[in-house]
């Protein structure tokens, strides 16, 4: 693992690096991607490095690389964004990029490790999200998880859960090595995690 932050089974979330640029930039050029993430024009190699270059500069979020164990492979993104101490509240989106490792579980382990931290390191008390109600993959993650409808606009479904609910769903464990994670704060801009896209 380099540089881990929070670590689960199957994925580990570390601060992204300017070399992680030309995977990031084949990701989001995949249509299926793009879809999902409302990109209406290609990224180029150039772009992605200034993004990530800036990463450091926003303290309304916290965006973090998803990395298969196994291989040690970067295949997706996934963040906080819009977090607000004062309403203990943030915007939670993730991708997984290669539609090769949909379907692995690394979403859904991912989806649990960011939104524990912001329950249990930044004290958040509702996390948000916006998904297609075309996009049952993920709404089943979200679900599972404790993420609840609350609305509908055309056809995007919103959805949140409270830090309340949360635990019911997820009593403290004993402390795991497996499982420790560190704090560090990394931020980012939000255009990668605006949809919360995911790949199971």
């Amino acid at each position: 693992m380099v540089n881990p932050f929070l670590v689960g089974q199957r994925v580990y979330l570390r601060p992204f690096q300017r070399a992680d640029a030309p995977v990031l930039v084949r990701f989001m050029n995949d249509p299926a991607v793009r879809r999902a993430l409302l990109l209406e024009r290609p990224i180029t190699l150039e772009e992605e490095e200034e993004f990530l270059v800036r990463l450091g500069g926003n303290k309304e979020m916290v965006l973090l690389g998803v990395v298969a164990r196994d291989g040690d492979r970067l295949v997706g993104s996934i963040g906080l964004s819009a977090i607000q101490p004062s309403s203990r509240q943030a915007q939670f989106g993730i991708f997984i990029g290669a539609p090769e490792e949909w379907g692995k579980g690394y979403g859904t382990e991912a989806t649990e490790l960011m939104v524990g931290y912001g329950f249990e390191a930044l004290n958040l008390n509702r996390i948000r999200l916006h998904v297609f109600e075309d996009n049952p993959r993920a709404i089943r993650v979200y679900e599972k998880i404790g993420f609840a409808r609350e609305g509908r606009y055309l056809d995007e479904v919103s959805m949140a859960v409270l830090q309340e609910e949360w635990r019911r769903g997820h009593p403290r464990p004993q402390q795991d090595a497996k499982l420790a994670c560190r704090t560090f704060w990394h931020t980012g801009l939000e255009r990668e995690i605006a949809r919360g896209a995911v790949g199971e």
